[in-house]
């Protein structure tokens, strides 16, 4: 699916809530970067070897064995996107944001449920993102190296045998693998458990950071965890550590919930209904508050208060609330606050249809 088809509709195969824990782990993202030899890294390339890179990569993903085993991955030059657009695709977890800091020659190829997507010219030649729901580490990672394998079948990817793959940023030398989980962790938060679980999980090596990544603050009680070492390490260890991480705060989630309803189970179902009032009724909501509502709303779903609202609904939001999709919607570049009125009667129209 080109660029241009998936910033039509909000919906990603990530968002479907089909994975395991989904309750908790929203997502999980695995992400290898990749260089191509006798080419300089993406900072110092000039437009015409950057066009020279797309084009191979293109070449490359429009072959019939990598067609028949991925399916489609339609690859789109930035510039072909107006800047809402490209924002949309952040908004989307599909690109970073990193990836627009410059658009020409630049480029993103998407399969047609958005779980994949590669990444061209951003701080490395390629960055090869699959992106699951729930906790599926381990068949993202199967994904990722079966589309790393077919690219380096038709590309000579730069590897080093005492340092492993060669990338722009140190930190990414080895491996060049990425893994992350995004996890709504609410109880955590509201008990104040949070700080310490943050302590402890950089402690072993790994990171936590917001909702868009490196950068990025926490909103709507929001968190990625992901791995900061790339080498000595090898995949199957990067990824089995943060997969027992990741349960062992799933469950800190799990006991925080269940301590939270046996202390104050009238309080959650409060918040829970003011939660859902303020969203179907507000006139003007600020993107910070209307993500809090949506954990609030998130939470309640999980404890069966809201039974009725499908939790996919809930991801799909993340997306639609965004400023570039309500400019989309509203056809028209909007202010701050005209954007904090329009999410306000976008999210009205949406819950008051549960409500009826």
């Amino acid at each position: 699916m080109s660029a241009k088809d998936t910033v039509e509709r909000a919906f990603s195969g990530w968002m479907d809530n089909t994975g395991l824990e989904g309750d908790i782990v929203i997502s999980s993202r695995i992400r290898l970067a990749r260089n191509i030899a006798h080419m300089k890294f993406p900072y110092l390339l000039d437009e015409k070897n950057s066009d020279k890179i797309v084009q191979n990569v293109k070449d490359t993903l429009d072959k019939e064995k990598v067609k028949k085993e991925l399916g489609k991955i339609e690859l789109t030059l930035l510039k072909e996107l107006n800047p809402n657009e490209q924002q949309i695709l952040v908004e989307k977890h599909l690109i970073s944001p990193a990836l627009l800091e410059k658009v020409k020659g630049r480029a993103v190829g998407l399969s047609e449920d958005d779980r994949i997507s590669v990444m061209v010219n951003e701080e490395d030649h390629l960055r090869i993102q699959c992106l699951f729901p729930g906790l599926q580490l381990e068949e993202a990672w199967q994904l990722a190296s079966k589309i790393d394998d077919l690219l380096e079948e038709n590309l000579e990817i730069v590897f080093c045998e005492e340092r492993g793959y060669l990338t722009a940023c140190p930190t990414n030398v080895g491996t060049g693998l990425r893994a992350s989980v995004m996890m709504h962790l609410p109880a955590l938060v509201m008990t104040n458990q949070i700080n310490r679980v943050i302590t402890v999980v950089t402690q072993v090596g790994l990171t936590v950071r917001g909702l868009y990544g490196e950068g990025t603050e926490a909103t709507g009680n929001l968190f990625q965890i992901s791995n900061q070492i790339t080498l000595g390490q090898t995949e199957e260890e990067i990824i089995s550590k943060l997969k027992a991480v990741t349960m062992q705060i799933i469950n800190q989630e799990r006991a925080s919930r269940e301590a939270l309803c046996q202390g104050s189970w009238a309080g959650i179902n409060d918040r829970v209904w003011r939660a859902f009032g303020i969203l179907s009724y507000a006139k003007s909501l600020s993107s910070y508050e209307a993500m809090s509502l949506l954990s609030d709303l998130r939470l309640g779903i999980d404890l069966k208060i809201l039974p009725q609202i499908e939790p996919r609904l809930l991801n799909e939001l993340l997306v639609l609330i965004g400023p570039a999709y309500l400019q989309k919607f509203a056809g028209k570049e909007l202010s701050p606050g005209e954007r904090d009125i329009y999410r306000a009667k976008f999210l009205n129209d949406k819950l008051k249809a549960f409500e009826k």
